[in-house]
């Protein structure tokens, strides 16, 4: 069959093809997704929609939730799918996803996340202060403006009255990028890298790096680093994809409800999920530097307990 020849490409030829599958695919489903709303929305407001619109109006939130899902399943659901079934014809092996792990090591994928939690937070407040030389001026003010705008469309999603919203906002900012970032970045991104370094952590760090790039967001740029580094770190560990796919879930939906929560009235769920008490945040470092050892120590053990350390990281 035809299809068995992308099976013995060299990582450098996977890689270039992966690319070309993810475009192929976000223009494919974005250029059907158009197609198919037309005859619901209308061209007119679909387009004042996507280019701006009023975020006021419900109508406008709805269609720009519609192509947030839609460009989500497009870029990172579909590609690594096709991947995987092109580069090995059996994608739950490809991907990781048929390895059977223990509750032990699901509890410490878990825990090893909450306990990051305190670190990525302070190193966040960091980051969000860092300011570019004055020569690049010009380009910080663009991108905290582009900051900015994402923020305010992430709250205007969050602001739902009904519990279905609620659970469509935690389908759409948690379980899609949950599932897609994670079958894509860790699933087909860190293997290419991995063979093409012939180190594991090189694989990690590199797909890590290209994650929080193509989020856009410079003073979010290393917390959202280093998560995927962790996330990175539980795949070669426990040898399922599962476990990241959960711990990446268990991230943003904690973030979905502590927004949901604040734009209900309830600023103070908010100000703990971010380490903040009173009328200022908290820069505990001793506290962040607790946090990593002891993110440390339970990666170390989930290395020990993981059942196929060894079949991962020789990729």
């Amino acid at each position: 069959m035809a299809f068995t020849a992308f099976r013995g490409m060299n990582p450098w030829s996977q890689l270039i093809m992966t690319a070309f599958v993810i475009l192929v695919s976000f223009l494919v489903l974005f250029l059907l997704a158009i197609v198919a709303a037309i005859p619901v929305i209308g061209l007119n407001e679909m387009l004042s929609s996507l280019s701006g619109g009023n975020w006021d109006d419900p109508g406008t939130i709805m269609i720009l939730k519609y192509f947030q899902v839609v460009q989500s399943v497009g870029l990172f659901v579909l590609p690594p799918l096709v991947v995987a079934w092109l580069f090995d014809g059996n994608i739950a092996r490809y991907l990781r996803l048929n390895t059977k792990v223990s509750k032990q090591v699901v509890g410490l994928a878990v825990f090893s996340l909450l306990a990051f939690a305190p670190f990525v937070t302070m190193v966040g407040k960091w980051n969000s202060d860092m300011s570019l030389p004055g020569f690049l001026s010009g380009m910080e003010e663009w991108m905290r403006t582009m900051e900015t705008q994402a923020e305010q469309l992430i709250d205007r999603f969050i602001r739902v009255e009904t519990t279905g919203g609620l659970l469509f906002n935690l389908f759409m900012i948690a379980v899609i990028p949950a599932v897609g970032e994670e079958f894509l970045f860790r699933g087909v991104i860190q293997k290419i890298f991995t063979k093409i370094s012939r180190n594991y952590h090189w694989g990690i760090w590199i797909s890590s790096f290209l994650f929080s790039a193509l989020h856009m967001q410079f003073f979010g740029f290393v917390p959202r680093l280093l998560l995927g580094a962790l996330f990175g770190y539980i795949l070669v560990y426990s040898g399922s994809l599962w476990l990241p796919v959960l711990c990446h879930f268990v991230n943003n939906a904690l973030g979905v409800l502590s927004l949901h929560a604040a734009s209900r009235g309830n600023e103070q769920v908010e100000r703990i999920f971010n380490f903040e008490f009173g009328d200022s945040s908290i820069y505990l470092w001793p506290l962040a530097a607790i946090s990593l050892w002891l993110t440390y120590i339970l990666i170390r053990a989930m290395k020990k307990a993981g059942p196929v350390n060894e079949l991962v990281v020789k990729e």
